[in-house]
């Protein structure tokens, strides 16, 4: 039997809009490795993206990328991987602040403040974006794939005189199907729809610069959509700021503040999360606990100690004991 409608499962972001299989997260607790390799370990059982009737039971494709999915089946695979690698990239930078970038079981993934027009909307956006992407690139440089290959047109000669050339990475092939494969939902929704607008603006900013989406994350510019010439066209909303640019992201709405759970917006609070007692940025327990107070508690940590080298050629080490502090939100 081929896979069902929970091949992509709940590790799809919500930029390609592909609806999960229940994903048993305890955001404030658990790992994403933990989720991660169990959500492996079910996809493998029901086997990759290799055949057309596949496409049409994934869930949450509109009918213009079901077509792209059975004219490009060797490719999907690495869609999945860029879906996979964005979330893993989203909750790593996110994972001390309150909005954590944690799934959901239920659709879409990341809960209804992607659906918004925030800020986090617009890094999720970007990272997936960026994520199919890359995948999609690697992909051409192994060989995975027939449709493309590495990029040969780098090449140079070196200070004494050797002519050079190699093997690069194809960005302009991952770079082109993302933008195809991704950005056609927006496409169909009308360019004059304002979240359309921002939703296209933030894919095309994280195939740009996603290695630097943390930081444009905290410089994102609210915009509104106003009428320029004969299109519409997103802009400052505040005058003073200067206009953004291709690079930057944008929002149309103020965020929530996350300290308290909304399970009808998505938003898990952060009652139970793991803060610093010693930091006064958003990681502290003053601000991630939201000024509600903390828990301190002394657990017992195991860890490797007195580790030594044997020829040849493994480490041994020794299981220790240690008590430490851990501080929770209340």
């Amino acid at each position: 039997m081929g896979p069902g409608p929970t091949t992509l499962s709940c590790l799809a972001s919500q930029t390609l809009q592909l609806s999960p299989v229940p994903c048993p997260l305890d955001a404030q607790s658990e790992s994403w490795a933990g989720v991660a390799k169990r959500y492996l370990a079910k996809l493998s059982s029901v086997g990759s993206i290799s055949e057309e009737e596949t496409c049409e039971k994934l869930k949450g494709l509109i009918q213009r990328q079901v077509q792209m999915c059975k004219r490009n089946l060797e490719v999907m695979d690495s869609v999945r991987r860029g879906a996979q690698l964005a979330i893993e990239e989203c909750q790593y930078q996110f994972r001390n602040r309150r909005w954590n970038c944690s799934t959901l079981d239920s659709l879409p993934v990341f809960g209804k403040v992607v659906t918004q027009g925030t800020r986090e909307a617009a890094f999720v956006y970007a990272i997936s974006s960026a994520g199919v992407a890359f995948a999609v690139t690697r992909a051409c440089s192994s060989g995975e794939l027939e449709k493309c290959g590495c990029d040969r047109t780098v090449h140079g000669v070196s200070p004494q005189g050797f002519q050079w050339s190699g093997c690069s990475d194809n960005i302009a092939y991952g770079v082109a199907f993302s933008q195809s494969f991704v950005d056609v939902r927006e496409r169909s929704k009308g360019a004059s729809s304002s979240r359309a607008l921002m939703n296209l603006h933030n894919n095309e900013a994280g195939r740009k610069v996603g290695h630097a989406l943390k930081e444009k994350f905290d410089g994102a510019t609210e915009v509104e959509p106003r009428r320029v010439g004969s299109s519409r066209a997103l802009v400052p909303r505040n005058a003073q700021f200067k206009p953004h640019t291709d690079e930057d992201l944008v929002y149309l709405e103020p965020s929530p503040d996350f300290c308290e759970q909304d399970m009808r917006s998505g938003v898990l609070g952060t009652r139970g999360r793991t803060c610093n007692k010693t930091s006064k940025a958003i990681d502290g327990c003053e601000l991630l606990c939201c000024g509600r107070g903390f828990h301190t508690a002394q657990v017992e940590l195991a860890e490797r100690c007195s580790c030594k080298f044997h020829w040849c050629c493994f480490v041994k080490c020794r299981q220790c004991q240690r008590l430490v502090e851990l501080h929770t939100c209340r």
